[in-house]
């Protein structure tokens, strides 16, 4: 498989890199059978699973990014941190979630971005040195409740 699934087929794409949450996409996967892309830059050991496949893309500058959001549509959950990534996929009508379990949505990709900038040019100017807040079992938990969630509404939706 490639990762270009039946267009009624629900699809989960992880931006891997960085991700703390794919065992429990994983688990969530497994249990729904759905088919999962993880994708990164680099090699990455993956549980034996027909249903896992691992895409390793070029290094170069986005290349992940832009891979998963070639795929990104409706029936699609995208695991992902990266705000950019986030808008593209939003706007090609996929599900995205961050490891926290926060939803990006059409309503709130502007403000995420703007805010996901702001931070940006305030790390770059010297005024904030500190990074986001550790990741916690209450993130890993809300990302597992909120993927399931997102799985129900695809599927009562129709897709499967």
């Amino acid at each position: 498989m490639s990762g270009d699934e039946t267009p009624r087929t629900i699809v989960v794409y992880v931006d891997a890199d960085a991700c703390p949450v794919k065992d429990e996409t994983y688990r969530v996967a497994g249990r729904y059978g759905l088919h999962v892309c993880v994708v990164a830059n680099s090699f990455m050991a993956l549980p034996r699973e027909p249903w896992i496949e691992r895409v390793v893309v070029s290094d170069g500058f986005d290349a992940a990014d832009d891979w998963i959001a070639a795929r990104a549509r409706p029936g699609a959950i995208v695991v992902t941190s990266d705000v950019p990534l986030a808008s593209r996929c939003v706007k090609a009508g996929a599900e995205v979630l961050a490891p926290t379990g926060k939803p990006f949505s059409e309503s709130g990709i502007g403000m995420a971005l703007a805010t996901r900038n702001l931070m940006q040019d305030l790390r770059e100017a010297g005024a904030i040195t500190g990074g986001p807040k550790p990741f916690s079992a209450r993130d890993r938990s809300a990302f597992l409740g909120a993927l399931d969630r997102t799985v129900m509404r695809l599927k009562r939706g129709g897709f499967g």
